[in-house]
C-alpha cells in the first residue's frame, strides 16, 4: 500500500499550485480521499475531502480558492490551489479512507511567500 504525493513547492502569494496523490496496492475500493495540512506548531487540519461519488467538503479557510477532484479509475486525488496566501504554508498530507481504516501520505511542503 502506497500513497505518492507530488506538486508541492514555493509560490508567491496569489499564485497557484496543484497537488496530486496516487494510491496503489490492495486497498480498493477507496471511500473518501482528501487532503490535510499541518503548519509548524499547529495541529493537522482538514483542507478538503471528496467522497467516492464526488461530493466535496472544504474547510472554510479555503472555500472558493481550492478545488478537490478525484479519478476513481486511476485512484488519484488532486487539489487545485488558487489565490494562495502565506497562511496556506504547511505540509500537505494526502489521506484515504478504506474499509479497515485511514492511510496517510508522507506529506509535501507548500510554502507561500508574501
Amino acid at each position: 500500500v502506497q500513497l505518492v504525493e507530488s506538486g508541492g513547492g514555493l509560490v508567491q502569494a496569489g499564485g497557484s499550485l496543484r497537488l496530486s496523490c496516487a494510491a496503489s496496492g490492495s486497498i480498493f475500493p477507496i471511500n473518501v480521499m482528501g487532503w490535510y495540512r499541518q503548519a509548524p506548531g499547529n495541529q493537522r487540519e482538514l483542507v478538503a475531502i471528496i467522497t467516492r461519488g464526488g461530493i466535496p467538503n472544504y474547510a472554510d479557510s479555503v472555500k472558493g480558492r481550492f478545488t478537490i477532484s478525484r479519478d476513481n479509475a486511476k485512484n488519484t486525488v488532486h487539489l487545485q490551489m488558487n489565490s494562495l496566501k502565506p497562511e496556506d504554508t504547511a505540509v500537505y498530507y494526502c489521506y484515504i479512507h478504506v474499509q479497515g481504516g485511514g492511510l496517510w501520505g508522507q506529506g509535501t511542503q507548500v510554502t507561500v511567500s508574501s
